[in-house]
């Protein structure tokens, strides 16, 4: 096959103009952020409050499995009868579930938005929080992980991004 005249797959389609670029951007980092960027945001949050409330709307099962610390428990199903009862309206809310491979925290976002509530969607989830080395609750006690070399830096800070 003559490869110098097949389409090249990723410029098939053309990149956006970089206006529309910029508006999809800041529009998916306005309701996503990372494991890192809340792990930081949890350890240096002023007086311990990192100014949003996270919510693991994973089942009991799952909870009891492993959650991080300072989560607040509230299953994508019990959204509507509970949210009122735990969060405050005024405080951003950051959700998450298992991982990437679930959309459970998709659904979360949905139904606290349509209660009105800010919110974030953790990409991630539990299982990268768990990959990338972070401290979480089990039913032996608080545990971490040393991190994953193909999630996160190992020997460094941060990833620098």
């Amino acid at each position: 096959m003559n490869t110098a005249s097949a389409p090249n797959p990723v410029l098939r389609v053309p990149p956006a103009a970089p206006e529309v670029a910029a508006a999809h951007f800041a529009a998916s980092l306005a309701l996503h952020t990372d494991v890192s960027d809340v792990a930081a945001a949890l350890a240096a949050g002023a007086g311990g409050d990192p100014g949003f409330t996270l919510v693991d709307c994973r089942s009991a099962d799952a909870w009891d499995q492993g959650h991080i610390p300072g989560a607040v428990h509230l299953p994508t199903a019990l959204i509507a009868e509970r949210a009122g009862r735990l969060l405050d309206p005024a405080r951003p809310v950051v959700v998450h579930c298992w991982g990437p491979g679930c959309d459970g925290a998709a659904r979360a976002a949905l139904a606290l938005a349509l209660l009105g509530y800010r919110v974030k969607e953790m990409l991630g989830g539990f299982e990268y929080w768990v990959r990338e080395g972070f401290g979480h609750q089990t039913p032996t006690g608080h545990t971490r992980r040393d991190p994953d070399p193909l999630t996160a830096p190992v020997d460094a800070a941060d990833c620098g991004c």
